[in-house]
């Protein structure tokens, strides 16, 4: 099994509903998201997927949201824009486009240097 992953950075603004505390308010971050992809079968050019496909695959999900208000867009106009919520909304959205043969391990979603989110199934 090989395991392949890359990065991408968004500056984006969200609030958290039902939630007592500063995040209730509006405020940014500058989001580095780790997307993390499996594989088996190497293709003709010996990659299970070239990073620059993976990186372009996930911008398709995730840069509709750069310098934007995760609560503006949807999903996340109605579902609360947690890192929880964004890292399971990025899986299945990035998983849904991989070609054949190469599966979603994780996604790993920093808010800040330190808080950092990890989901998988």
């Amino acid at each position: 099994m090989y395991k392949l992953a890359i990065e991408v950075s968004i500056s984006a603004s969200h609030y958290l509903r039902h939630y007592s505390g500063p995040c209730q308010r509006m405020h940014g971050h500058n989001w580095k998201i780790q997307v993390v992809v499996t594989g088996k079968q190497l293709n003709e050019a010996g990659m299970i997927i070239d990073f620059k496909e993976l990186s372009d695959l996930t911008w398709q999900v995730i840069g509709r949201f750069d310098h934007q208000t995760f609560n503006e867009l949807p999903p996340f106009d109605t579902l609360n824009p947690t890192a929880e919520n964004m890292a399971k909304y990025f899986y299945h959205e990035i998983g849904r486009i991989l070609p054949e043969g190469v599966s979603m391990s994780a996604i790993r979603l920093w808010e800040t240097d330190k808080y950092m989110l990890e989901y998988s199934e």
